[in-house]
């Protein structure tokens, strides 16, 4: 029962590999739909179980768990979004939710490592899968496969940053296991090595959440990778990279407030350059990126008090940051029928193209902006209190500052999308589609209003 959902995420993949060999395919979007759905049940039911597994290095408790169906709604929202050949190759669409699966699986694995090899087993899983689905876009242009060679380049030098990092650590501590590292680490914080140590391992992790200055792969990816694989990239690697960094942080305790002090200075740089640089954009994919640079800062205002009041805030966020993020690219999915990028520009007269996703769209804005009575308020709300309690008042004023410089560029692709368009064409959405639109704006809005329950269940979590 405890590890159901890794199994089921592992079946998935091989029987896409077994349809990979086949010359008569069976309907490929049934079967990912149906396991997926199974995947989020089981998800669900495993919630309450707890165990370890190989030697200690694998723990399931209730921390993992929530992480793990919060990775799997993620994962069967991406595959019902996904519904078109235009966006990867059709001879290849086997192998794209196969990859998608041992990506899947790789990030579950990861919030459940508590031991440095089985974290870098975890991470590379992922990465691999996710270093083979980028290319496969119906289409490339140089500047697509260029962001391949560069998404491969720079995740192949962050594992190898984490390694040596896990070098080091183990020459000082002589264990792999967290729990017997951070209080060695904490006694020698002062030491410049095993500071150096610390930062290596951070910044694979940053990499993931693409958190400056280790973002610098992330916009090019976004608008190389088909519209559906940035949305993946764009969610779930966060999701999993946020639930080790808090691990990590609650382990630290009280005793790391140096860390904390660098920690902050990260997040106000993610904030403004995230931020001033979205400004800018014309692409929605790269301003997507860019805005995720912003968000990770605000990520780590939830870590810095090094309390579960704040780890609870921050994975508040990162459920709120999974739905707001996936319906825009649901509507950017929508609006690109034949899988091209999209400016700005393009969402013109959407709200007379298609009333509902317009809707959408602005739900999904208004929460990433962090306007009532969205998610994204309340998360933002709970991560800015969490860290004033924890004597953070200057990374709480910036976090404010930021928030109000994003409003510029969130209410523009509102403005965008209801300004006026003489020769609009109709969008007509199937009811599969309209269904997932109104899950999108439901949650997003529930998440505002109705907040306590899940923040309850998620402060159990420690």
């Amino acid at each position: 029962m405890a590890l159901l959902p890794e199994i089921t995420v592992f079946l998935f993949s091989l029987l896409f590999l077994v349809f990979s060999l086949l010359k008569n395919r069976p309907s490929l979007y049934l079967w990912a739909r149906g396991l997926v759905l199974l995947g989020i049940f089981l998800a669900a039911l495993g919630t309450a179980v707890k165990g370890n597994f190989f030697a200690g290095a694998y723990r399931v408790d209730l921390f993992s768990q929530v992480f793990k169906f919060l990775i799997m709604v993620g994962f069967a929202l991406v595959i019902f979004m996904f519904e078109s050949e235009e966006e990867v190759e059709g001879e290849f669409l086997a192998e794209y939710f196969m990859f998608l699966g041992f990506s899947t699986l790789g990030l579950m694995m990861l919030v459940s490592s508590v031991e440095l090899i089985s974290i870098a087993i975890s991470l590379e899983i992922s990465s691999f899968s996710l270093y083979a689905i980028v290319p496969l876009r119906r289409a490339q242009t140089r500047g697509q496969l260029e962001a391949s060679v560069k998404y491969l380049f720079f995740g192949a030098m962050a594992t190898g940053v984490m390694l040596y990092g896990i070098g080091y650590i183990y020459g000082i501590t002589h264990s792999t296991f967290l729990v017997n590292i951070i209080p060695h680490l904490i006694r020698y914080i002062s030491q410049p090595l095993a500071v150096f140590a610390v930062f290596l391992i951070l910044a694979a992790f940053f990499f993931k959440l693409s958190l400056f200055p280790f973002h610098f792969w992330a916009p090019d990816v976004y608008e190389g990778a088909a519209n559906s694989t940035a949305a993946f990239i764009a969610t779930l690697p966060k999701v999993a990279a946020a639930a080790l960094v808090i691990r990590i942080s609650m382990l630290a305790s009280a005793g790391a407030k140096e860390v904390a002090i660098v920690l902050s200075i990260f997040a106000a740089l993610s904030m403004f350059f995230g931020n001033l640089v979205g400004l800018v954009q014309k692409d929605i994919k790269r301003l997507l990126a860019y805005s995720g640079i912003a968000h990770a800062g605000y990520l780590l205002m939830g870590i810095l008090p090094l309390s579960e009041e704040g780890a609870a805030a921050a994975i508040y966020y990162m459920a709120v940051y999974l739905f707001m993020n996936l319906a825009c690219f649901y509507v950017l999915l929508l609006v690109a029928k034949r899988g091209e990028n999209v400016a700005i520009d393009g969402l013109s007269g959407l709200a007379k193209k298609s009333p509902l996703l317009a809707f959408t769209l602005a739900t999904a804005a208004f929460s990433l902006a962090g306007i009532p009575p969205t998610g994204g308020f309340t998360g933002k709300l709970f991560l800015f209190v969490s860290a004033f309690k924890g004597g953070y008042l200057g990374v709480v004023i910036i976090g404010a500052i930021n928030t109000a410089i994003a409003l510029f560029y969130y209410l523009n692709l509102v403005r965008m999308s209801y300004a006026r368009e003489e020769n609009a064409t109709t969008i007509t959405l199937s009811s599969h589609q309209k269904l997932l639109c109104y899950i999108f704006s439901v949650l997003i809005i529930y998440l505002g209003v109705m907040p306590f329950g899940l923040l309850n269940l998620f402060k159990r979590a420690f």
